[in-house]
């Protein structure tokens, strides 16, 4: 069994209304994407929300001045890079928000090479593991969860990519395999959504209830 607590990433908010309703399942975070390509781009107010849960802004090959400027609006507390960004990049914008944790995202097909981690040992706060598709990110399809059978990385990690009510039984059993041990969140998007940027409050519900049942 995994020895470390399992949170909920709740990605890809868009709504208000919707925000509101599912702050009130009290998810670990809520992720907020500030990319326009993106069907979930987000462009509006957050509500007022309970404070104990992170607002995660998530970014693809930013400018830093812009997102240094999100980040103060929006009082994020995390930062997801989900593009190409160099250490160099993570670098300075520590010295802009030293205090906002930083998510370096990956995609993963059938394999990976655990070697482009390296660089970012010690830099970053976690790593994010996504499925690698035509979207950055929100494609709704798993990768192969046996590929972190190789992760030796000490740097803790989210698991994202195309995780449904659909996966609870595969989610069960590998929380309890010790590539795992340093999966410290699930992250949902795509397969809770009534459409992009909205989630499915009855679902998440079913979920939360379900996961809670083995953490």
């Amino acid at each position: 069994m995994n020895n470390i607590p399992m949170k909920l990433k709740v990605c890809g908010m868009k709504y208000v209304e919707n925000i509101k309703q599912v702050a009130i399942l009290k998810p670990d975070y809520l992720g907020f994407i500030f990319y326009e390509k993106s069907k979930r781009n987000f462009e509006g107010i957050i509500p007022d929300i309970d404070k104990r849960i992170k607002r995660v802004g998530v970014f693809v090959n930013e400018y830093i001045e812009i997102v240094v400027s999100l980040a103060e609006e929006y009082k994020l507390s995390l930062l997801q890079f989900h593009g190409e960004e160099s250490t160099d990049y993570i670098e300075e914008i520590r010295k802009y928000l030293p205090n906002t944790e930083i998510i370096k995202v990956f995609s993963v097909k059938d394999t990976f090479d655990f070697t482009m981690l390296e660089p970012y040992e010690g830099k970053v706060n976690y790593f994010l593991f996504d499925t690698k598709g035509k979207e950055k990110g929100g494609n709704g399809v798993s990768f192969d969860w046996k590929v972190l059978a190789n992760y030796n990385s000490k740097t803790p990690y989210f698991l994202s990519g195309g995780i449904g009510l659909e996966e609870l039984d595969a989610i069960k059993a590998f929380i309890k395999l010790p590539q795992a041990k340093q999966c410290v969140a699930l992250d949902v998007n795509s397969r809770f959504e009534i459409q992009p940027g909205e989630k499915s409050i009855k679902k998440l519900k079913e979920f939360i209830k379900q996961i809670k049942k083995e953490l």
